[in-house]
Order: structure tokens, then sequence, then C-alpha cells
């Protein structure tokens, strides 16, 4: 799973004043940047919170957090750990859900047979 603070990422901040800083996310694009923003903004530690792109053709993100006085490096770990807990709970929903469907009497009435995917449909055209 991500984390964003590991080797590949680069805080740049103040040494006195740790409410502001900028992580630089290397090999990321706007699908984590949008999501870790979107998780920031929901933390009432968060005054402001943004991301951009310093060139489309490089593979990197700056995340721009502003807090009201804790360190921006604990609030974005933080968020990350909550963002982890959502997608563990989403899978752990979407699985529950197959294996329902799965037992539900739909998928017997369909007869699928998981023997029968090698999608070869000769059979049913002659």
């Amino acid at each position: 799973m991500f984390c964003p603070l590991e080797p590949e990422t680069i805080e740049h901040g103040s040494f006195t004043d740790n409410s502001p800083a900028t992580f630089s996310l290397t090999d990321e694009d706007h699908t984590i940047a949008n999501v870790v923003r979107f998780t920031l903004n929901q933390d009432p530690r968060v005054t402001f919170c943004g991301y951009s792109i310093p060139h489309p053709l490089e593979a990197r993100v700056n995340i721009i957090v502003q807090t009201t006085g804790d360190p921006a490096r604990e609030v974005l770990k933080d968020a990350c750990q909550n963002l982890m807990l959502m997608c563990r709970h989403v899978r752990c929903t979407f699985d529950k859900a197959v294996e329902d469907f799965k037992a539900s009497n739909v998928v017997k009435a369909m007869k699928i047979d998981s023997q029968d995917s090698s999608g070869d449909d000769s059979e049913e055209s002659e």
C-alpha cells in the first residue's frame, strides 16, 4: 500500500514552523494526489490543502498542506492511515458483496460454471 513518507518523498518546509509543508511525491500522478488531498481536507486540523503537478511529463506531484498548528508531517501520516482504513473497508465490503452474490439463487439460476470460463461459445452458436 502507498506510504507517502518513504524515501521517494521529499518534504519542503520551515525548521521553525511545522504547520505548513509541501511534500513532493515521485512516480505519482493525479490519482493518488487527489485522494490524499480529499482525505486531508476532511481533517479539521487542516486549513488548506492542494496539489500541483510541476510538469505533465514529470511523474511527480507536490501536495501542499497548511495546518492549524500541528506538524503537517503528522497530519499527512494520519490522513494516509485513514485512507488505508477506508480502502480496506471498501475492499472488505466489495469482497463480501461478491461472496453474497455468488451464494445467491440468482447465480445458481444463471448456471454459471467456473470451468466454462474459457470464452468458447462455439457449442451454443451451432
